[in-house]
């Protein structure tokens, strides 16, 4: 069975910067994509950003374009998300999780398996 475990959340003013690392542990790991989602008190969980574990493809949420970058060490097991010029509206607990498959990338029941989550706080 697969596991996730995110690292690298934190307190951080407006501005800064972050890097989020999800490490997969389990046997045989072999997964479409895996993802990034956000979830702030009282809100939905929210899609971040997605890349496909072959392949250059990456997916982006409006709001985090030219913001936040999603990366993949495949010999690691390990996807990452640098997160720049944070904004206070970004603070919200970050969940990685992995799954997917052609055409659906972009929602929670996309996925199977999620990490326990990291929180991220921007101040102002």
């Amino acid at each position: 069975q697969v596991q996730l475990e995110e690292s690298g959340g934190g307190l951080v003013q407006a501005g800064g910067s972050l890097r989020l690392s999800c490490a997969a542990s389990g046997r045989s790991f072999s997964v479409y994509a895996m993802a990034w989602f956000r979830q702030a008190p009282g809100k939905v969980r929210e899609f971040v950003a997605a890349i496909r574990w072959s392949g250059d493809v990456t997916y982006y949420e409006d709001f985090v374009k030219g913001r936040f970058t999603i990366s993949r060490d495949n010999a690691k097991n390990t996807v990452h998300l640098q997160l720049n010029s944070l904004k206070p509206e970004d603070t919200a607990v970050y969940y990685c999780a992995a799954g997917g498959s052609l055409g659906a990338i972009w929602y929670p029941s996309d996925y199977d398996v999620w990490g326990q989550g990291t929180q991220v706080t921007v101040s102002s």
